[in-house]
C-alpha cells in the first residue's frame, strides 16, 4: 500500500482515537477541513511544517505516526485473533478483561 495512504489511515486513528475533528485540526494547521480529509485519505503528503504540527496537535512520537504494521482489515484482524483465542482459555479471559474494561 502506497505510504500517503498508510500515513492518511494512521493519522485519521490517532485523531478519532482522540476524538478530535479534522476541523480542529485544520483550523490548528491554518487550512480547510478539505485538506486534512485530502491527507487522511492517502491523497496528499502534509508538508513537513504541517506534519510537524500534526505531531504536536495528536500530542504523539513521530514514530508513531508511521508504525503501519497493524493497520490491517478487520476481517484479518478477526482471522488472526480468533483461531488464536481458541484453545487458550488464558488469552480468551485476558481479551475479554480487556475488552470489559474499554467497553
Amino acid at each position: 500500500m502506497d505510504i500517503k495512504v498508510l500515513l492518511g489511515k494512521k493519522i485519521q486513528e490517532v485523531r478519532k482515537s482522540k476524538n478530535l475533528t479534522q476541523e480542529q485540526i485544520a483550523e490548528f494547521l491554518g487550512v480547510e477541513p478539505s485538506s486534512l480529509s485530502n491527507i487522511e485519505r492517502g491523497k496528499y503528503y502534509p508538508t513537513s511544517e504541517n506534519l510537524n504540527k500534526i505531531i504536536r496537535f495528536l500530542e504523539v512520537e513521530p514514530a508513531e505516526l508511521f508504525n503501519f504494521g497493524y493497520l490491517i482489515s478487520h476481517k484479518e484482524m478477526l482471522d488472526e485473533i480468533v483461531p488464536a483465542m481458541q484453545g487458550n482459555e488464558n488469552l480468551t479471559r485476558m481479551l475479554y478483561k480487556f475488552y470489559k474494561a474499554v467497553k
